[in-house]
């Protein structure tokens, strides 16, 4: 498999092409990884890959022309390699993509690779991304100074997969995974009752939920449990499902989301 990156600093990736037990797969091409600097696709002397975001604000937006000719390199250098049969998945790194878990790396693993598009500063030029871009990744809930690390990411993972990468080829078949974890519940300070100003200027009393003040510490265990599983439905729903398939919901949990389901 091929994967072609396109980024604004290559030197981060040649160390980590060296180093550690998924070097191996690099070496041997099995994860074969072509590195495109975008400052040597900008025409003007001062090699200028970004510009002004339109609408003001902070930072600089990476601009369509010279990812048009990086992107355009890769491709070619494909096609002359015999490698253009079928257009290769273009993936943007971004904190809106999905986030990337192990079910997307064995998918990857098993498939003919990538162009990894590495973007830096505020982002590049959404009319870039929307003509190309195929599908969108996050490492995480988080921001990140630019895709570089997300690509790293990946490429370790799917190397570590290859057949004979590891000293133990049931190393990764053992390998610990996140579980599925539950959103954090709302928490409550002073003063017990708070009387602000609602959208029409009238004051609005806005009370701390009276279970929070009764003392009752199973009461309020539980309260703080229901809240954590309603907001993980409706915020992140995924988080459920794991939990349920690792076993960490109790048949209280499980009640709660069927009662929830309902209402």
């Amino acid at each position: 498999m091929r994967f072609d990156v396109i980024t604004l600093f290559p030197e981060l990736f040649e160390p980590f092409l060296q180093v550690g037990v998924t070097r191996r797969a690099f070496e041997s091409r099995q994860v074969d990884v072509r590195l495109w600097p975008l400052r040597e696709h900008a025409l003007d002397n001062y090699r200028r890959v970004d510009d002004r975001p339109y609408g003001g604000g902070p930072g600089m937006v990476m601009l369509v022309e010279p990812l048009e000719r990086a992107l355009a390199a890769v491709k070619a250098d494909r096609a002359e390699a015999g490698e253009g049969g079928g257009a290769p998945a273009i993936i943007h790194f971004t904190p809106t993509g999905r986030r990337i878990d192990q079910a997307l790396v064995r998918e990857m693993a098993q498939g003919p690779g990538a162009v990894l598009l590495c973007g830096r500063y505020e982002g590049m030029d959404q009319r870039f991304l929307d003509r190309h871009v195929t599908l969108e990744l996050s490492l995480g809930d988080f921001v990140l100074s630019g895709g570089e690390l997300p690509a790293l990411a990946l490429l370790d993972a799917v190397a570590r997969l290859q057949e004979g990468v590891l000293n133990d080829a049931a190393s990764h078949q053992q390998d610990s995974f996140s579980e599925g974890l539950l959103l954090d519940c709302p928490h409550y300070s002073r003063p017990e009752l708070l009387t602000l100003p609602d959208d029409a200027g009238q004051p609005q009393a806005l009370p701390v939920p009276p279970v929070l003040l009764s003392g009752n510490h199973r009461e309020i265990a539980r309260w703080r449990r229901e809240q954590s599983l309603r907001l993980t439905q409706a915020r992140r729903p995924e988080l459920i499902a794991e939990a349920r398939a690792a076993g960490l919901l109790s048949p209280a949990d499980e009640k709660f989301l069927r009662a929830l389901s309902k209402s």
